[in-house]
């Protein structure tokens, strides 16, 4: 390598150094921070500084120098240009938490961060490609609503939509997708958030568990977070009322009444029990609640069958063969789409101001690189 290429390589990284800094947006910085789950205090540690001047800089207060902002890069594992504004905002405050207390505020940042930077995947890919239109029906509930039939009836409302009959989803991730919702399965570094959603602009998003692992729990977390997505646009998150009335929409959802209720055994038929699981692709715990809400199953009859499943382990681990979790495509085929069209995975990371390892952790390549 001579010298003029070198010399040009470092004027062209010392430009790009001074534009990040002359362009510098605050939000963007505590959006790294978080996404890497970092505290101030931590990310002042790496850098050589003080939490209160990284307080300013995500205030605005202050502009961090060259020199500073390179080292910021460094420590958060994101390019410079990823400080720079023009990033459109995209509003989070509606993330549905299934529970506050189970999850500290920095992994729940760190989760929404990630939410965030979907969000830019997803604008740097509808200006390449077109992404199935985002169509959700709404039906609000009232966050007092504890016991009417609002959700029942906003499940009914969504099934008609986006089903058309009360038969058997085969494969709700898919059935989301197709009605323009982006779903995600958050890295390992999330794994203490449960599931959760987002009305975000500009498209909804459900996000899954990455260490839930179980194929029937994920299909009624996603018809719960579609609760949410349907009843509660203007809803204030975490509150157990709207957490229930989520629950309530799901066991609709997947169990119409009209379908299901002729099905459901007022005993613990447990062979029974697993043919119907695999029928509707719910849990044996879902069916069991479902008997007990219809009130074709006792009180008395479920607390036995349920004292029962908690006697033999099945609580946490039914019995019968496990299923794959329902994987989400559209991003990833999107992908594949814009590459074939000749813009590859790091421009296309380019575009959207995020890092090549952050596009493939949130939308993993279907490919196996040739061998020889």
């Amino acid at each position: 390598m001579n010298d003029h290429t070198t010399d040009g390589r470092a004027e062209q990284a010392a430009r790009r150094l001074a534009e990040a800094r002359l362009l510098f947006d605050a939000d963007r910085l505590t959006l790294a921070r978080r996404l890497r789950g970092m505290r101030k205090n931590q990310l002042a540690q790496a850098v050589g500084t003080t939490p209160t001047a990284i307080g300013q800089y995500e205030a605005g207060v202050h502009r961090p120098s060259e020199k500073t902002l390179s080292r910021l890069a460094f420590a958060l594992g994101v390019p410079v240009e990823f400080f720079r504004a023009g990033r459109g905002p995209v509003s989070l405050d509606t993330a549905h938490f299934r529970s506050l207390r189970s999850t500290t505020q920095i992994e729940r940042d760190q989760a929404l961060a990630h939410g965030r930077i979907a969000a830019d995947i997803v604008t740097a890919l509808e200006e390449l490609v077109e992404l199935p239109r985002a169509e959700l029906p709404e039906r609000p509930v009232s966050p007092e609503e504890i016991a009417g039939r609002g959700p029942v009836e906003a499940a009914r409302l969504a099934r008609e939509a986006m089903v058309g009959d009360a038969e058997p989803i085969p494969h709700l991730v898919r059935l989301l997708e197709k009605h323009g919702v982006i779903v995600l399965i958050l890295p390992p570094s999330t794994e203490r958030v449960d599931a959760f959603s987002i009305g975000a602009h500009p498209r909804p998003m459900v996000l899954f568990n990455p260490a839930k692992g179980d194929y029937w729990r994920n299909r009624f977390d996603g018809a719960h977070e579609l609760g949410h997505l349907v009843m509660h646009a203007d809803a204030e998150p975490g509150s157990k009322i709207i957490e229930d009335q989520a629950h309530r929409f799901a066991a609709e959802f997947l169990m119409p009444e009209a379908a299901i209720a002729d099905q459901l055994p007022s005993a613990a038929d447990w062979a029974y029990l697993a043919e119907l699981k695999s029928t509707w692709g719910v849990s044996i715990a879902a069916l069991l609640y479902r008997a007990r809400t219809l009130g074709i199953m006792k009180e008395s009859t479920y607390r036995n069958a349920m004292s029962v499943m908690s006697a033999r382990g099945w609580r946490r681990n039914e019995p019968g063969p496990a299923k794959p979790l329902e994987r989400p495509t559209m991003l990833t085929r999107a992908v594949e789409l814009v590459a074939d069209s000749g813009t590859g995975r790091d421009e296309l990371a380019d575009r959207a101001g995020v890092t090549r390892a952050d596009l493939d952790l949130l939308v993993p390549s279907r490919r196996v690189p040739a061998v020889g």
